[in-house]
């Protein structure tokens, strides 16, 4: 029997927040099948939480893993995610969801989206949008990602369409990668900001362990490992300054795309992808994004009608395996 979807945790250090992300989950109008909690080698008072709840349900699995001794963004995460993917029979699952431990969820989250995208077999990869609370005002504040992208904190995959992208990279921009992947092969990828789909980010985009600068620092410089072309990354860069912190966080971006640049730094080994972006992110600076999406997803559909008619299409394995990187 197929149950409906899985959802992967990695996590570490998330005693702060993580109670608010567990009851919001298990009071899902549509809970999951599988629950996999993922506890990167936490020194707070994580496990001891973790077992907590997964002592009061069933659906909850935890697997542990060893302490490298710090917080590691990116490529760490995805490590953890793995690990949690291992311990799954993919195939068992319409459904695969990414999904932080730092985050307040509508209790109809999955249940909307999942609807969605039935009505539309195209969409591979979708989400709803993130809010933060702003310190002061105690209002929600969007986080501003774009609606062609499905936010890497808390994306639903359809699971045909995560195995064929191949899973996702091990490198900082893997939540960038991926969506894009997704409509080089025909699927679509996005996200809507709907009310009863807006979820609360405790912990704000571009914020890190170390700072916020180091936060969009790295950012920009995942930007550069993805592929994009610095005339790209200047406009970004430039919008980023309208948000907070206002000026500084677009400048952190730009700079460490900057330096990475200089630096010659390893790009994601995809030529054919990199061609791909590229060309996309000039058709979003000349016609703007939401045309520029509009236009390439029709251009797509026939991608993705040629692959639908293809028997057994990424179902070989069981497991996506993480894409390379050199």
């Amino acid at each position: 029997m197929i149950s409906r979807y899985c959802i992967i945790s990695p996590c570490r250090d998330e005693s702060e927040f993580m109670r608010r992300t567990l009851d919001s989950i298990l009071g899902q109008t549509t809970p999951p099948s599988l629950w996999v909690i993922v506890d990167d080698g936490s020194t707070d008072e994580t496990p001891r939480i973790l077992e907590e709840y997964a002592r009061q349900c069933d659906l909850i699995r935890i697997v542990r893993r060893d302490d490298r001794g710090q917080r590691s963004v990116g490529p760490g995460v995805i490590s953890a995610f793995y690990a949690g993917l291992a311990t799954i029979e993919l195939n068992q699952f319409e459904f695969l969801c990414k999904l932080d431990l730092d985050l307040d969820m509508p209790k109809n989250y999955f249940e909307t989206l999942i609807q969605r995208m039935e009505e539309n077999p195209r969409i591979g990869t979708c989400s709803g949008m993130a809010y933060y609370i702003e310190h002061y005002t105690k209002r929600m504040v969007s986080e501003k990602i774009s609606e062609e992208m499905s936010v890497g904190a808390a994306k639903l995959y359809r699971r045909e369409c995560f195995q064929q992208i191949g899973g996702f990279v091990r490198q900082v921009m893997w939540d960038g990668i991926d969506c894009h992947r997704c409509r080089m092969l025909g699927w679509k990828a996005c996200s809507w900001d709907d009310p009863e789909l807006r979820f609360i980010h405790l912990r704000p985009m571009g914020t890190s362990d170390t700072g916020w600068w180091t936060g969009r620092m790295r950012h920009g410089a995942g930007q550069y490992f993805m592929g994009t072309s610095l005339a790209y990354m200047t406009v970004s860069a430039l919008y980023r300054m309208t948000r907070p912190p206002v000026l500084l966080g677009g400048l952190a971006m730009w700079w460490g795309f900057v330096k990475a640049m200089l630096a010659r730094r390893p790009r994601y080994d995809d030529p054919e992808f990199r061609g791909f972006l590229r060309h996309y992110q000039w058709q979003c600076l000349l016609k703007g994004k939401r045309r520029a999406t509009d236009e390439l997803d029709r251009r797509q559909a026939s991608v993705f009608a040629t692959r639908s008619t293809k028997p057994n299409q990424g179902s070989e394995s069981t497991a996506a395996q993480p894409l390379t990187a050199s």
